[in-house]
């Protein structure tokens, strides 16, 4: 008789049932002599032996060897392996001892991690094992954009969809590494009230991001910042360096706003003061499944900040400039200009700069 102790994601029995694939009887359990220890926020905690310590988990018996098997490979994806315990039953181990100290789990990741497991159990056995860092991170970021896309208000002009509009046939990842591709074979309801034929489609999946001009309203100045970017290399520009707004994907368990003021203080050393959001959208609806939320960030624009920055474990190379507003908005009809959101953030805030002025 086998008795299984699951712990960490495995322990919620919604994640649990989307591993298995179907619903699953169990009971609660407690392993003594055990702390289960996450490397890094959202990871799967690690068991190891420790006096005085206790585990909250699940125990799964007698899992049928279907079962087994997709539990078994979950957990080679993260570096762990089923093992015995001292008092009989089974658990999942690592396969060699943590080499980071445990890190305490944000408050509600259990349902973002529950969320990127659906994702990883849909390349049950077509990933390369076991899985890496940046992309479980990756898948995280991801899992935790869908969340936010969910309960979005109703259309107005566009149509409201409904659940039966889309009817997925195929869902596949052709390539997986920090970002993926996905292609999906669907059908879709026509506005003329009939079926599409089947039709494939490609999307470059990332995770949602943010973005933030800072302005400071008394001296009538704006912050951007120049850095390489792999868009106009690939595209073949012959100057891959471009004026952007400071900018960086939203962490699995941080805010947008929050991913704004982190990424001001890495990029160009700032602290900001209020953030107004000026949009939300989609930057290129037809190939990406990127959402940007841009922001104008008010503050003070001090001479002397410093012009470099970016995170040196990122390889991040990063210039600051300081424009007045007039020579911001001259440059928009430039080449210098070629980033949407640059654009999109002078325009809003072009629209919006007299009454920030009179309110500072």
């Amino acid at each position: 008789m086998t008795s299984l102790f699951l712990h960490g994601p495995l322990a919620r029995l919604e994640g649990l049932s989307l591993v298995l694939g179907h619903p699953v009887a169990v009971g609660r359990a407690r392993l003594a002599g055990f702390d289960a220890r996450a490397p890094l926020p959202g990871h799967w905690p690690m068991l190891t032996e420790a006096a005085g310590a206790q585990t909250e988990g699940l125990a799964l018996r007698n899992p049928a060897e279907v079962d087994l098997a997709r539990l078994d490979w979950l957990a080679a994806c993260f570096g762990q392996r089923r093992g015995p315990l001292p008092d009989g039953r089974e658990a999942f181990l690592p396969l060699s001892p943590p080499s980071v100290p445990g890190v305490p789990q944000p408050s509600g990741h259990e349902e973002v991690v529950t969320e990127a497991l659906r994702d990883l159990m849909a390349d049950y056995q077509r990933l390369d094992l076991p899985l890496s860092t940046v992309r479980w991170d990756m898948m995280l970021r991801r899992a935790a954009s869908r969340l936010r896309a969910q309960g979005h208000e109703g259309a107005k002009l566009r149509r409201e969809a409904t659940g039966g509009d889309i009817r997925l046939r195929d869902r596949r990842v052709v390539y997986a590494n920090y970002f993926s591709v996905e292609e999906y074979d669907f059908r879709h309801s026509r506005f003329d009230g009939g079926t599409s034929p089947e039709i494939n489609r490609a999307a470059f999946i990332s995770s949602d991001a943010a973005t933030v001009l800072p302005y400071d309203p008394k001296r009538d100045l704006v912050l951007v910042v120049e850095q390489i970017r792999s868009g106009p290399l690939a595209r073949g520009a012959e100057n891959p360096w471009l004026l952007e707004p400071i900018a960086g994907r939203v962490d699995p368990f941080e805010t947008p706003e929050d991913c704004a003021r982190r990424e001001a203080g890495e990029e160009a050393g700032l602290t900001l003061d209020r953030l107004i959001e000026a949009a939300r959208y989609y930057p290129s609806p037809g190939a990406k499944a990127e959402f940007l939320y841009s922001y104008i960030a008010l503050c003070d624009l001090p001479d002397d900040l410093p012009r470099l920055g970016g995170l040196a474990s990122e390889a991040e190379d990063i210039r600051a400039h300081l424009l007045p507003f007039e020579e911001l908005m001259a440059l928009i009809d430039t080449p210098e200009f070629a980033s949407g959101p640059l654009i999109l953030s002078a325009l809003w805030l072009a629209a919006k700069r007299d009454g920030l002025r009179r309110a500072a």
